[in-house]
């Protein structure tokens, strides 16, 4: 029981350090870049995403890597470093992937939606990750989820002023569609449960449809059904505990003779 592989201190510092690395390779890569910048002297619209340019078409691969100055590298780090690091560690089977979807989906969106100029910084990408974060909680309703949608809301809420269109100097298409890319990426990935979630739903594996119903924070069909609908629901399942309960102790019933 104590052997390290077995250990859980062991396998949730391992996870820890292992959810650490991609963040870290991500803000490595940025701040090289940036330094390179500074020493070539290199204009970084020219790797940026120019709408509706043929040439223009690179800055979806190389655009989140350059910056405009240090204030702009430097803003972009932390939620950058945070984000990805908390999408690894909570939702491991499926950040990556959606990490690496709202990065180009929202590069080629803005290459054929934004305005024709060179859209550059990572600033896309960190919206799709604030989006991604908050709707995991919409769409898989567990309470973890929840709990971590309102964390990083709580953190990062005053960051959506930057969707706001027509402000100087700042790529609002590039907020805006990255956390519609977000969205997506929630929605496409909601079904892959973590297995601290698939546990919390089917904690109680002897009446699955009750229990799953009960330990999600929100109705996984919140959506799909009417009022009347989860009403009539409710009202047949009560009916059902009833009958069951009254088969089960035949001396509360009324029919019965001994």
């Amino acid at each position: 029981m104590l052997d390290s592989e077995n250990d859980r201190f062991q396998l949730t510092r391992q996870h820890l350090l292992d959810s650490l690395k991609f963040p870290a390779l991500a803000v490595g890569i940025i701040w090289l870049v940036h330094l390179w910048q500074i020493t070539d002297g290199f204009d970084p619209g020219v790797y940026g995403i120019m709408s509706r340019r043929a040439w223009g078409l690179r800055g979806i691969v190389t655009a989140p890597l350059v910056h405009g100055s240090w204030k702009h590298l430097i803003s972009n780090t932390l939620p950058l470093f945070v984000l990805s690091f908390i999408a690894l560690y909570f939702y491991r089977k499926v950040a990556m992937r959606a990490f690496w979807l709202i990065y180009f989906l929202t590069g080629a969106a803005v290459w054929l939606f934004a305005r024709p100029v060179s859209h550059i910084g990572a600033s896309g990408i960190i919206y799709g990750l604030v989006a991604f974060m908050f709707w995991n909680g919409v769409f898989r309703r567990s309470l973890r989820s929840i709990m971590l949608a309102g964390i990083v809301m709580l953190l990062y809420s005053g960051m959506f002023l930057g969707i706001l269109p027509d402000q100087e100097g700042i790529s609002w298409e590039s907020h805006l569609i990255g956390s519609l890319a977000g969205i997506f990426a929630a929605f496409i990935f909601k079904g892959e449960l973590e297995d601290e979630e698939a546990r919390e739903i089917h904690r109680h594996p002897l009446d699955d449809d009750w229990n799953e119903e009960k330990t999600l924070f929100l109705p996984q069909d919140i959506f799909e059904k009417t009022k009347s609908q989860r009403a009539a629901e409710q009202a047949e399942i009560e009916a059902q505990r009833a009958r069951q309960f009254s088969s089960g102790y035949p001396f509360w019933n009324q029919d019965s003779t001994y």
